[in-house]
């Protein structure tokens, strides 16, 4: 099985960010031409200066040297922008290493660091359609979930989908206030319809498997989610549904913060299987498990990054996890939490047989392959916790 680090998606969903260089600061002209690096030297007395190729503004040691221009211009604080002034694609920033090193251009670099409190949403275009997940065999939810569609429809004019099993749920048909707007609802079944180009953004009414459910639904590009908590846990779910008008007009107005999420892309090759026959390829939000599922023996499994060896894993299983995933199950393997603006990947060993192996943390961009030649290792791909959660 090979994990791969899949491409961004919004709010619930995924993506890095790394950040620009946040002052823009002129750097002082020094007069001194000649290098405290070069053997020999003798027109600069601060060798910790390298004049000429790298300016610096702490030249104070210096005899020979005077500082001519000193500039450091502060970010303008505009009425109505944010201060930091970047971009979602903002260009990497510039390293060096000494007065000659650098690092070189390659095509292959796609990851950029963002601050994440500058992630902002925007529309290029009015959103139109609006796809409402609801928990599942959940009374309490029923009241808001009517009372959110029939808003959608009347004051904001919007084509809302449900699910299939929503429109025939007997527990909305015998409500008069839902029978008023079932007719006026657009229902998708899943594993059939592709929502790919009819979805603007979600709203999910529920806990952290709703939020999960809709993640598992667009296998390629995630609209926007919006998830409001009304289950029982609630780490992704961070909107309350007493002023909920007021949170989603913000919304379609453009008016709202993003937190990019990071899922991983799982290709499962089993050995015997037809050659013929596409490997499953799935995109994961939380997590990828491999245990030994009912065998009673312990599993072996070696772990390879990047096609090299790094280590075989006795025990339970392993998991493999996204910054998102590391407070589910991995957090109760023993791991730790990860800022979910973090491009990394966890892996992490559950019961392991050993007095060593501690959870290991890699970067985003490369590939896991977990192999196993035991025939009774079970596997579970864990996407989420479910719609039933």
């Amino acid at each position: 099985m090979k994990v791969r680090h899949a491409e961004d998606e919004f709010n619930g969903a995924v993506g890095v960010g790394i950040a620009e260089t946040s002052a823009d600061v002129r750097v002082a002209k020094h007069s001194c031409e000649k290098r405290a690096d070069t053997a020999g030297t003798t027109g600069c007395r601060d060798r910790s200066a390298f004049h000429g190729h790298v300016p610096r503004t702490d030249v104070a040691g210096c005899q020979n040297c005077t500082v001519e221009q000193l500039r450091v211009r502060k970010p303008r604080h505009r009425s109505g922008s944010w201060p930091r002034t970047r971009s979602l694609n903002a260009p990497s920033p510039v390293q060096q290493f000494g007065p000659c090193g650098r690092i070189m251009k390659n095509s292959a670099m796609v990851i950029t660091v963002q601050d994440p409190a500058s992630q902002r949403l925007t529309w290029y275009k009015n959103p139109l359609s609006v796809l409402v997940i609801k928990k599942v065999r959940d009374m309490s939810v029923l009241p808001p979930f009517i009372q959110l569609v029939r808003w959608l429809i009347q004051e904001k004019s919007m084509i809302v989908f449900v699910e299939h099993s929503v429109m025939e749920d007997t527990m909305l048909t015998s409500n008069s206030g839902f029978m008023e707007i079932r007719e006026k609802l657009k229902s998708f079944q899943d594993g059939k319809d592709d929502l790919t180009d009819k979805i603007d953004f979600i709203i999910c009414l529920g806990g952290d498997g709703t939020l999960l459910y809709a993640s598992l639904l667009f296998q390629k590009s995630v609209p926007p989610i919006m998830a409001f908590h009304l289950g029982s846990l609630g780490f992704l779910t961070p909107f309350k549904f007493d002023n909920f008008q007021q949170q989603v007009t913000n919304v379609l107005e453009g008016h709202a913060a993003l937190t990019l999420r990071s899922r991983l892309r799982c290709i499962i090759v089993r050995k015997n299987e037809d050659k013929e026959k596409p490997p499953l390829n799935l995109l994961v939000l939380n997590e990828v498990v491999i245990d030994r599922g009912p065998s009673p023996y312990l599993s072996n499994i070696d772990l390879f990054l990047d096609g090299k060896h790094i280590t075989s894993v006795q025990g339970d299983g392993l998991i493999v996890s996204t910054p998102t995933g590391s407070t589910a199950y991995a957090v109760a393997a023993g791991a730790s939490m990860i800022h979910p603006s973090v491009p990394a990947i966890m892996v992490t060993p559950i019961c392991p047989h050993s007095l060593s192996f501690r959870p290991i943390v890699v970067p985003a961009g490369v590939e896991l392959k977990l192999a196993s030649n035991y025939i009774h290792l079970f596997s579970t791909i864990n996407m989420c916790s479910g719609p039933d959660n």
